[in-house]
């Protein structure tokens, strides 16, 4: 399957910013689920790439001039293994049974976990809990904030694909299993789910399997993969800091689409 992304985004301010920084992880990599055909970035200014603790394609813009907006762009084109279940990984998975302030696992989320999982490790266990999580925490726009833990969201009983996989890491890391936060693009015709995803995986059997608690899904295979990371700030397409503006205005439009491949 070949998928066509575009991914733009908008910072506007009500006062001119003095300094910003911004922390890009907008570029995917090849891997053997995914081929990257073509990929492009256009910022404010040409940035070199490098890579973070976690093996993430990253960008930092700097931005010393005084400015109102920030535009980002990122658009390419990817095809995607739709038979690949599992990513192989010659690195140790064990740095992701850490947890973090935004993935802690309270005395809740362990025993949702231990209810649906007992003693047992293995895919179908993480599915079920996986189907656990998306019935207790409705897929609820705007009824959580960017820093909500997954404590908080699992307690609210409400939740979007970011508080989904916090909570399903949690979960896992209290089993003993490792897993981490992934961000990415997902092809959906569902339009009240923004393409920009994000959903987790879990290292079973010597390979990481996925896992869309939003979308009930174990088969990553409309999904584009950007980062990992142990939550979303490791992981997330665009973070930053900045000094001055004021008031920050934020607009991002993702656009996911299969393209249709021509047989000759």
């Amino acid at each position: 399957m070949k998928l066509s992304i575009r991914h733009d985004t908008t910072y506007s301010y009500a006062d001119e910013v003095c300094t910003s920084i911004q922390f890009l992880r907008l570029t995917p990599q090849d891997s053997q689920r995914q081929r990257i055909l073509q990929w492009h970035l256009e910022l404010p200014r040409l940035v070199r790439s490098q890579i973070d603790p976690y093996g993430n394609i990253l960008h930092v813009l700097t931005l010393d001039e005084p400015h109102g907006a920030i535009v980002l762009t990122a658009y390419g084109e990817v095809e995607i293994d739709r038979s690949r279940e599992v990513e192989p990984d010659s690195q140790s998975p064990l740095p992701f049974l850490r947890s973090s302030h935004l993935t802690q696992c309270d005395a809740a989320l362990s025993a949702f976990a231990v209810q649906h999982c007992g003693a047992r490790r293995d895919r179908a266990a993480l599915t079920e809990l996986m189907h656990a999580l998306a019935d207790h925490m409705p897929y609820s726009p705007g009824a959580t904030a960017v820093d909500s833990t997954a404590a908080e969201s699992f307690a609210g009983g409400v939740g979007v694909c970011q508080d989904h996989t916090h909570a399903f890491l949690a979960c896992a890391r209290s089993l003993g299993i490792p897993a981490r936060y992934v961000s990415g693009y997902l092809c959906t015709e569902d339009e009240s789910h923004l393409a920009s995803h994000a959903w987790a995986e879990a290292w079973l059997d010597d390979g990481w399997y996925s896992f869309d608690v939003t979308n009930r899904l174990t088969r990553p295979e409309r999904h584009l993969k950007l980062a990992l990371g142990l939550d979303y700030l490791d992981a997330c397409p665009v973070r930053g800091m900045r000094r001055g503006g004021g008031a920050e205005r934020m607009q991002a439009r993702v656009q996911v689409s299969s393209m249709v491949q021509v047989q000759r």
